[in-house]
């Protein structure tokens, strides 16, 4: 029980030093995890990271916030989700705390402005080399039939204007009629 809380308070204080480079929306913020956990400690696998990815972004809240807690939950339970949350959204807390006290010199500020400009140039190369890992590692598209309906997902995303629920519904519908396909074929062939 001890080790569980140490590991859980270790993730409070993982998420609470990374939750002060949230910028673009969390993504950011996965590519480290990508990074820490995937990588270089090797205690999830890359497809373990893009299911508790998937599962957060499909979820109502902020992204980055279900996926600190699903996270955490995997690791070390409800204590450990509850810490990573707390972890990662303790250093935004500070710092909209700071800007709304200080809004109207941050508002006209000519270096705020410019320093954001750069974030956002930024944040787009952070989010492409986390789904260039997640491809690479053959996490995010398994099967080639997987890359179409990327393809179309983008499509009813960008070009139909279809909502980004119904978009997740039907990758969970597709997935579920490629599992019982497969399931399918496995009995077929025993």
């Amino acid at each position: 029980m001890r080790e569980k809380l140490r590991s859980a308070l270790s993730l409070y204080l993982y998420f609470f030093k990374i939750g002060w480079f949230t910028f673009g929306g969390g993504w950011s913020i996965v590519a480290q995890m990508q990074t820490d956990f995937v990588e270089r400690e090797k205690r999830i696998d890359g497809q373990e990271l893009l299911d508790i990815v998937s599962v957060g972004r499909s979820l109502p809240g902020t992204m980055i916030g279900n996926v600190a807690y699903l996270f955490g939950y995997h690791m070390c339970g409800v204590a450990g989700g509850v810490l990573a949350v707390l972890g990662i959204i303790t250093p935004p807390l500070v710092i909209l705390s700071i800007v709304t006290v200080f809004y109207r010199a941050f508002r006209d500020s000519a270096l705020v402005a410019r320093a954001l400009v750069g974030v956002r140039a930024v944040v787009a190369p952070v989010i492409l080399s986390a789904v260039w890992k997640l491809m690479k590692a053959g996490t995010a598209l398994p099967k080639i039939a997987f890359a179409g309906l990327m393809v179309l997902g983008c499509a009813m995303s960008y070009i139909f204007k279809v909502s980004s629920v119904l978009v997740v519904l039907c990758g969970v519908a597709a997935g579920g009629v490629y599992w019982l396909l497969q399931r399918r074929k496995g009995e077929s062939g025993k």
